[in-house]
């Protein structure tokens, strides 16, 4: 089991590259299927969720190397619609795979997807919009299967505006025939990556970024040379950061656009930031202020992934905050460990009731998910003494050695082996 062990209690400084994001490589890696031959995807951060992604698409028959943050893809020989059992279940974001293997192959299986424990995240809006195209569904002993001649263009309404479910429907839309409409589709910035990337293929979207995108399908896609868009969920985490633990860092290879919500909170809560292009400069030298109410929601609202670093931040604020969380319904498990090092903080009804405190107390922690982890590494910077946060392989699934990234800002923060 590998552990970080933090001596916190210093103000960060100095400057970080903010790596690809995962949550725009990942659908870009499935959407390559959908061509043959030769890719390079740049800012492909080395993360265990790539990890499986890439080993998925080699056991479907891709060639694939990751190296130096450029993944080469080589997709000539994919042949297989089957994805393997074990990898399915370790990834969630597997799940991207179906619609490009359908317009591909014309055939896939999965069966259900992993991932982190942070509540119920259905997948019936992918199933029912790959049927809507026409493809024929069948679910038995575990499997999900689809099979089709020929997508067929169609209107597709989301009844909530999913990332995922909105990503599977326009790649299997861009080899469909005909047009695709997608109604209350999700506007993240990873949707926008996606379109574009499908787009420097030779597919036909327009919309991505909007609430109603429109696919006219194409006969083949291209291989093509791709850089990922930064991760705003990374930045936002350091910016939190900074915000806990004080300090005053420079952020490098950001789109500031992606965290206006956060960027807003922040700047109410007492933290200086400014932005130059690609460039933030964060500021903190004081403990926070509280704030009166935050509801996550899709974007361009508050991220449901930086909902736990938010919490640590506003945990330390002078008063008390609240926070609603409306995506994920089990995402407030941060709560009692956060509680371990001193926080005050009440659940009820889908919302987390803060009375900031004056600091932070060392203790051992568990990560119980990805961005919780992150929310502890931020508590155990900003705590006084030797903070231990055990289960970080949730981390890894997310962050580029997350460890070596807050060492550059000048926190003590080592990994360890039991």
């Amino acid at each position: 089991m590998e552990t970080f062990t933090i001596e916190g209690g210093k103000p960060l400084s100095g400057t970080l590259r903010i790596q690809g994001a995962k949550n725009a490589a990942l659908p870009i890696l499935a959407a390559a299927v959908m061509a043959e031959g030769q890719f390079h995807i740049y800012d492909v951060p080395h993360l265990k969720d790539i990890e499986v992604m890439l080993q998925i698409l080699t056991a479907l028959g891709a060639k694939a190397t990751h190296t130096d943050g450029c993944v080469w893809l080589d997709t000539t020989s994919i042949s297989i619609g089957h994805v393997p059992d074990d990898l399915m279940g370790q990834m969630r974001s597997s799940i991207f795979l179906m619609g490009p293997l359908l317009a591909r192959l014309g055939e896939v299986t999965i069966s259900r997807p992993g991932g982190c424990l942070i509540g119920e995240r259905r997948i019936d809006l992918h199933l029912s919009g790959l049927t809507a195209f026409g493809a024929k569904m069948e679910e038995a002993d575990g499997y999900i299967s689809f099979r089709t001649k020929q997508l067929k263009g169609t209107n597709i309404f989301l009844s909530f505006p999913s990332v995922g479910a909105t990503e599977n429907i326009m790649m299997a839309a861009a080899l469909a025939k005909g047009t695709t409409r997608i109604c209350n589709a999700a506007r993240e910035p990873e949707i926008s990556d996606l379109a574009n990337f499908l787009n420097a293929m030779g597919a036909k979207i327009r919309g991505a970024g909007t609430d109603t995108i429109e696919i006219t399908g194409v006969q083949r896609l291209r291989p093509v040379s791709y850089r990922v868009i930064p991760d705003r969920i990374v930045a936002g985490t350091h910016i939190l950061a900074v915000g806990a633990a004080q300090g005053h860092i420079e952020l490098t290879n950001t789109i500031p656009e992606h965290l206006t919500a956060l960027i807003e909170v922040a700047r109410s809560c007492g933290v200086e930031i400014k932005t130059y292009h690609d460039i933030m400069e964060v500021k903190s030298t004081s403990r926070p202020r509280a704030i009166d109410r935050i509801i996550t929601s899709p974007f361009p609202g508050f991220p449901t992934d930086l909902q736990a670093q938010l919490m640590t931040f506003l945990a330390l604020a002078r008063g008390t905050s609240v926070i609603k969380e409306t995506v994920f319904e089990a995402r407030f498990r941060h709560v009692n460990e956060l509680a371990r090092m001193g926080a005050s903080i009440y659940v009820d009804l889908g919302s987390a009731f803060i009375r900031g405190v004056s600091r932070f107390n060392s203790a051992t922690v568990e990560a119980s998910d990805l961005r919780a982890g992150a929310a502890l590494v931020i508590a155990g910077i900003a705590a006084e003494g030797t903070t231990v946060v055990e289960q970080i392989h949730h981390i890894d699934r997310g962050y580029d050695r997350l460890e070596r990234q807050f060492e550059q800002l000048g926190a003590t923060i080592t990994r360890t082996i039991q």
